[in-house]
């Protein structure tokens, strides 16, 4: 169907809906009283895993905080109400905090699984809409996430109760995360691939090349010499070490550009009378984004790595950064 879109009509509503939806926001933050404390105080002292339940619109919501939970410390997982009350109420423990999602505090998949909960011991922490509901009076914990009013013009479809029940989920995950001095790195463990994982967890000595791959010649080399294994190696670069394997040079395909260009006998030449000296190195135990953040700061395509005594362990260029997704 076609129909003709009043596009300042819509770009009001939308104003209004982001507004009213900030504002419930807003008012969430306003109220927050020590029940939310003893709530991050619940999870963080829970033995077991976290479990996040809940219907409809509240599970979505739910399956999101299980999901920032686990990624962010704390060992979580969803279950479907439903599927719970058929058998999957066995994988909870006593040692479990089980989180409860139901704007209404009435929702019967939700309420069926309470009793069976409390006999196992596990705690239940109730996030509503209604701190009136069988839910609320029934959990351990209740965290309110009343609204004033829906941002449907229906007022019916779940919009700003979902994204108050959203926020405060991730207020209690990041509580705890805090507690818990969780860094960028333990992060990263979590997410090994993605690019902030790449970014945090890979070494220099993961992608660097080594043993026979690396181009290198002794300083009492010829250039034609040089030029050969840095051919061989197809690296753009060859490093030039002295008797006790220590870099003390680097010859790169600019190097030969600018030997032709100062008329150099290349057929004749030493490696050590064109070699740029001291060489940009980098050790094999730093992150993989020190290198790239070296390169791009000397405006270099390539490093030789070393090890504490200076001696050439490695090498690598931007070439094997973007084969590893580090950049």
């Amino acid at each position: 169907m076609n129909q003709a879109v009043d596009r300042n009509k819509t770009l009001q509503l939308a104003k209004e809906v982001l507004l009213l939806e900030a504002r419930e926001v807003e008012l969430l933050a306003e109220r927050l009283d020590q029940s939310f404390a003893d709530a991050v105080a619940c999870v963080l002292q829970c033995r077991g895993r976290v479990v996040v339940s809940g219907m409809g619109k509240s599970g979505h919501v739910g399956g999101k905080i299980a999901s920032t939970l686990a990624s962010t410390g704390t060992p979580a997982f969803f279950m479907h109400p439903a599927e719970a009350s058929h058998g999957d109420l066995g994988m909870i423990t006593a040692g479990d905090v089980v989180i409860a999602l139901s704007n209404s505090g009435e929702s019967d998949e939700i309420l069926a699984i309470v009793p069976p909960l409390k006999r196992l011991g596990a705690t239940i922490i109730a996030i509503t809409g209604n701190d009136a509901s069988t839910l609320a009076k029934a959990a351990d914990i209740h965290l309110s996430a009343h609204v004033a009013k829906e941002a449907c013009p229906l007022g019916l479809a779940p919009t700003s109760s979902t994204t108050v029940a959203l926020a405060l989920g991730d207020a209690l995950a990041l509580c705890v995360l805090d507690l818990r001095d969780f860094t960028a790195e333990d992060f990263a463990r979590s997410h090994p691939g993605g690019s902030l994982g790449r970014r945090l967890l890979v070494r220099v000595s993961d992608v660097m090349r080594a043993g026979a791959d690396v181009p290198q010649v002794p300083v009492t080399a010829t250039l034609p010499e040089g030029l050969l294994e840095m051919s061989r190696k197809g690296l753009g670069l060859t490093a030039v070490v002295d008797e006790r394997g220590a870099a003390v040079g680097i010859f790169t395909d600019g190097d030969l550009r600018r030997a032709f260009e100062q008329n150099i006998d290349v057929a004749a030449a030493s490696i050590k009378d064109v070699m740029h000296q001291q060489p940009k190195t980098i050790l094999s135990d730093e992150l993989a984004m020190v290198a790239v953040e070296m390169m791009e700061q000397c405006k270099v395509n390539g490093l030789l790595v070393v090890d504490g005594a200076g001696v050439l362990v490695g090498a690598l260029n931007m070439h094997d950064l973007l084969l590893a997704k580090v950049v």
